[in-house]
C-alpha cells in the first residue's frame, strides 16, 4: 500500500496545496509518468484534471523526467532537475529517481489543467491564525 503527498500547484492563482494521498487512491498514481494526466479523484479533487510534474522519492531524491524507469540511478548532469552548478560547464554524478510513479516515491508534484466545479478555496479553506497554537505570553522588561 503506497502513501503519497501530493503537491498541487494552481497556475491561475500562484498557490499551492498539500494533499495526503493513501489507500486505493494512491494506487491509481503509481506507474504514471512525469508529464501523464490524471483524474483529480485520485487526490479529492472531484472534476479537476492534474498533470504529473515531478517529485521525489523517501529519501529526498529528485524524480527526473528524462530517465526511464522506476529506480534510482546515479548519473552525470550538468543542469536541470536536481542540480545547479556553481559555474558554467561544471558536470556532477549525481544520484536520481526515475520517471515513473512507484512506491518508493513519498512526494508528487503536479499542477492543474482543467478545473472542476467547486473552487480550490471550498475544497481547501485557509487556516485561520492562533488556531492550535499555544497562547503567547508577554515577557516582562524589568530587570531583576
Amino acid at each position: 500500500m503506497a502513501d503519497f503527498r501530493v503537491v498541487v500547484s494552481d497556475s491561475k492563482t500562484g498557490k499551492a496545496y498539500q494533499v495526503v494521498s493513501s489507500g486505493a487512491e494512491a494506487n491509481k498514481l503509481i506507474g504514471k509518468k512525469i508529464g501523464d494526466t490524471v483524474n483529480g479523484d485520485s487526490v479529492g479533487l472531484a472534476g479537476y484534471t492534474l498533470k504529473l510534474t515531478g517529485g521525489s522519492d523517501k529519501d529526498g531524491f529528485a524524480m527526473r523526467g528524462d530517465l526511464p524507469g522506476t529506480a534510482r540511478r546515479k548519473i552525470l548532469v550538468s543542469s536541470g532537475v536536481g542540480y545547479k552548478p556553481p559555474a558554467s560547464g561544471v558536470r556532477k554524478r549525481k544520484s536520481m529517481r526515475g520517471n515513473e510513479v512507484s512506491s518508493d516515491v513519498s512526494q508528487v508534484n503536479a499542477v492543474i489543467v482543467d478545473y472542476g466545479q467547486k473552487s480550490l478555496e471550498e475544497i481547501f479553506p485557509p487556516k485561520v491564525e492562533g488556531e492550535g497554537a499555544p497562547a503567547k505570553t508577554e515577557k516582562s522588561t524589568k530587570r531583576r
